[in-house]
């Protein structure tokens, strides 16, 4: 199961940290980053392959059990279907604990993490390099172009700077390399040695002064970095009791606030309680037909899980709007959701014979065989074999 968990997080993650990767690349911030900003993101996509980690290890479990006639032993001597259940309901148990701790304490606040290291980014706090081969602005007053960039940056080729002052006068320099050094008088200023380079000075006269220079050391103010904002932002940043709080207790709160927290609470918790529904699911959708090993349940299994998850997300959408009550929106599709498992689960159990998606295996069965014929025509006779009954010539 624990192998299950990691590969559905690994899946749900893979596509952002592509996503990050760009984006610390055009922000020219340190590959590191990456890592921080997807280790605070671990808990908020947990929150959804834990359900689906449970869901695939009892179905696949179940599943192994029904393709090798183990299962039909054990319901010959008597086993029934909640007495199989007994250690993957505890086990749900522990993880519906372990997701509580997840939505409504840690998730908030790596969140909040998250958004704050993607600000510093934005800004420059996390070492966002100077971007080589264009042109960046500095202190609103100066620009400056690197060609290249070695040895991580600390050694610069081909450097181009425009200074301008308050007396209207410009200092452009050119420089063949140079590196920037930290100073110890003053934190929020560092120092562009350059070397190799010439310094012209247009002052305003007809004739602009040139100097050349082996080596000389450019003053540059670092911009003033805003401070992030406190949590609390969005309501998905709070955690149970300020949710609690804010949509029940506080009557100085705005009614848009409002329905945000009670939204955000419910989604909450159905997205909790729904796991209580995975082995109920799995035990359905694990059996295959007799005589069959189709594993068409393991998708659709995915599919409703996934589809259910993104309901809740629109449904708390729209109740964060104040457009239709909370409870409506995200307790009706759990409803619905659940009696779909509970039927399903009553076919499986207790109908001699049944299957929870009888028709969708008989269909996609169908469709396979056909599709095999199809091809089969297609292929040249000598690739298809010898005739199975070939017919005796007739004599002459």
């Amino acid at each position: 199961m624990l192998g299950v968990f990691a590969l559905a997080a690994s899946l749900l993650m893979l596509d952002k940290m592509l996503r990050l990767f760009d984006f610390v690349a055009v922000e020219g911030g340190p590959i590191g980053v990456v890592f921080k900003m997807l280790g605070a993101l671990i808990p908020e996509y947990a929150s959804l392959a834990i359900p689906l980690g449970l869901l695939l290890g009892i179905l696949l479990a179940f599943r192994k059990l029904a393709t090798s006639s183990e299962l039909d032993v054990m319901r010959a001597v008597g086993l029934s279907y909640w007495r199989l259940l007994r250690v993957p309901y505890a086990i749900t148990c522990v993880l519906v604990a372990i997701n509580v701790a997840l939505v409504f304490y840690v998730q908030p606040i790596s969140r909040y993490y998250y958004e704050q290291m993607e600000f510093e980014l934005r800004s420059g706090a996390l070492g966002a390099s100077i971007k080589v081969g264009e042109f960046n602005t500095l202190a609103d007053r100066m620009a400056l172009r690197i060609e290249e960039s070695e040895d991580e940056g600390r050694r610069l080729i081909g450097i181009f700077a425009r200074v301008s002052n308050s007396q209207d006068q410009v200092l452009s320099i050119s420089a063949r390399e140079g590196a920037f050094l930290a100073t110890s008088d003053d934190p929020n200023t560092i120092i562009l040695r350059l070397s190799e380079g010439t310094i012209v000075q247009d002052t305003g006269s007809e004739t602009p002064r040139v100097l050349s220079f082996s080596r000389h050391d450019l003053p540059i103010d670092l911009p003033a970095i805003e401070e992030f904002r406190a949590r609390g932002d969005a309501e998905r940043e709070y955690i149970l009791p300020e949710l609690l709080r804010i949509g029940w207790s506080d009557d100085n709160v705005a009614e848009l606030d409002r329905d945000a927290s009670q939204a955000s609470f419910h989604f909450r918790l159905v997205e909790v309680v729904m796991m209580f529904l995975m082995p109920l699911l799995a035990v359905a959708l694990a059996i295959p037909p007799k005589r069959s090993t189709s594993a068409l349940g393991v998708f659709v299994s995915i599919v409703m899980v996934v589809a259910y998850h993104k309901i809740n997300q629109y449904g708390e959408d729209i109740a964060t709007l104040g457009r239709i009550d909370p409870i409506i929106a995200l307790w009706g599709p759990f409803v619905v959701f659940a009696a779909l498992i509970l039927w399903m689960y009553y076919r499986v159990a207790h109908v001699p014979g049944g299957q929870a998606i009888g028709a969708l295996e008989t269909g996609t069965a169908k469709i396979g065989k056909g599709l095999r014929k199809l091809f089969d025509r297609r292929k040249p006779h000598r690739l298809r074999g010898p005739d199975p009954d070939p017919q005796p010539s007739p004599a002459e």
